[in-house]
């Protein structure tokens, strides 16, 4: 009896099925690993988690200065592939005693064509130091927009808390890049003017 083979039709049928298959769980892994990193984020500025800081302004606490120690905090900006904008510091580090307030200017910088949004998320280390870390007003609490080829000059007003662990010594502020859609900042604008209603 002559041998039963499957026609090169169904073959090349079979083929295809398993390519589109790979191909399709391929853009869902690529998708889920890029939505990752900002749920990631949200999820540690909510919980604290990871050196995740307060998305809102916290009042100065009026308190004795620590004399007797210094504290260096550093700050790093990062881009990100998303967006194209530059964030550079004026000062890289502050030295403080604990108790003490003080103010860093940043820059962001649109070298793109057309306007974007973007936001900066922070994230301090060690992780420990968060909460002793109070921001009075930073940019990071709300979306920026940025014309082509503008420049923004934003400052960020922070204290050391007293009680700040002794066994820190250096405290790094690291601010990270992160595209917004138009939607998503204006939900956020709304939600923003809520809240200064209910104030």
């Amino acid at each position: 009896m002559p041998e039963s083979h499957a026609s090169p039709n169904a073959s090349r049928r079979g083929v295809r099925r398993t390519v589109a298959k790979t191909l399709f769980a391929l853009a869902g892994m690529f998708a889920f690993a890029f939505a990752l990193v900002p749920l990631y984020d949200v999820f540690c500025e909510v919980t604290g988690l990871n050196g995740k800081t307060s998305g809102s302004a916290q009042a100065i606490v009026h308190e004795e200065v620590d004399d007797s120690r210094m504290v260096t905090v550093q700050f790093i900006t990062r881009g990100s592939a998303g967006l194209p904008w530059n964030l550079e510091v004026e000062t890289r580090q502050v030295r403080l005693h604990p108790g003490q307030s003080a103010e860093v200017d940043f820059t962001f910088h649109n070298p793109a064509e057309t306007a974007l949004w973007g936001r900066a998320v922070p994230s301090v280390s060690p992780a420990e130091a968060t909460p002793h870390l109070r921001k009075l007003a930073c940019f990071c609490f709300q979306e920026q927009r940025l014309e082509a080829g503008e420049r923004l000059e934003l400052p960020l007003v922070f204290q050391l808390a007293r009680d700040l662990p002794e066994d820190v010594n250096t405290l790094t502020l690291v601010y990270t890049l992160y595209p917004v859609t138009r939607d998503e900042a204006v939900l956020q604008a709304r939600a923003t003017a809520g809240k200064g209603d209910e104030a």
